[in-house]
């Protein structure tokens, strides 16, 4: 009894979690702009989306900060996680509590911090400095994805390549490296999904002219989801979890590979 309501519990939170997104997708066909009245299957609002000016021009900012921000982020955490493993006592205890603060920080104060932050400076708020804020609140999660890798690492190992000649450059990236790319890799992902997803901070930090989609979405909602949204994330959406499914073949098979030698 308790297995069957265990499972029955799973399902009802997968549906609950999963419905919205696949009554979204459904009606991304509807040849009807309202959603209440199905009026027969078509590709209309993805031909609409590919003619909209406007969403393709919200979809060009999300990306190319998305991107960069993932980047850089990941350069910039990779290199903090590694220079706070290394640290010991009271002074990687506060650069831990540091990291933490923008990570439990709620995005409306992060977002308002920003927005200060460049007025005070005269900075004119744009790409530029959407760019900033995005990289600003990716990198915590990055090194939070980084640490626990080079905790696992075993520190003998580095260690014994010192002793055997290696310099401090071919430590870094032959060993440590490879053996913290996992952690590099769901860093990355998650500051990339992060960028992509953020509302709060993006609508603090930019400025007039450049829009990413979760802004264009929240001003469209006042007259009305188009249909060409429904499109678009779908879109998204199929993208995600075919990068995702790669990932994962890409780990499954490495770890096989090791479980082979």
């Amino acid at each position: 009894m308790m297995k069957f309501l265990k499972k029955t519990y799973t399902y009802l939170v997968l549906i609950f979690l999963y419905a919205p997104v696949v009554v979204m997708a459904v009606y991304s066909f509807n040849e009807n702009r309202s959603s209440k009245n199905w009026g027969g299957f078509s590709l209309r609002w993805y031909e609409s989306l590919f003619q909209n000016d406007e969403i393709l021009t919200a979809l060009y900012y999300t990306l190319i900060v998305a991107a960069l921000a993932c980047v850089i982020s990941t350069i910039v955490g990779t290199v903090s996680a590694i220079g706070i493993y290394f640290l010991s006592g009271k002074v990687k205890s506060v650069m831990l509590n540091v990291n933490y603060l923008p990570v439990i920080n709620p995005d409306i104060v992060t977002g308002i911090s920003m927005m200060l932050l460049f007025g005070y400076f005269h900075i004119k708020q744009g790409f530029v400095t959407m760019l900033i804020a995005h990289i600003t609140f990716c990198i915590p999660y990055v090194i939070l994805s980084v640490l626990p890798k080079l905790n696992q690492m075993d520190k003998h190992m580095l260690e014994a390549a010192m002793d055997l000649g290696a310099t401090p450059l071919q430590t870094l990236t032959k060993i440590v490296l490879p053996e913290v790319l996992p952690g590099i890799v769901s860093g990355a992902l998650m500051a990339f999904t992060l960028s992509i997803d953020d509302f709060v901070i993006s609508f603090f930090s930019t400025g007039s002219g450049v829009t990413n989609l979760s802004i264009y979405v929240y001003s469209a909602a006042k007259r009305g989801i188009s249909p060409e949204i429904n499109a678009l994330s779908t879109l998204m959406i199929l993208t995600v979890s075919i990068l995702l499914a790669v990932v994962n073949l890409g780990s499954n098979k490495k770890s096989n590979v090791k479980g082979d030698r």
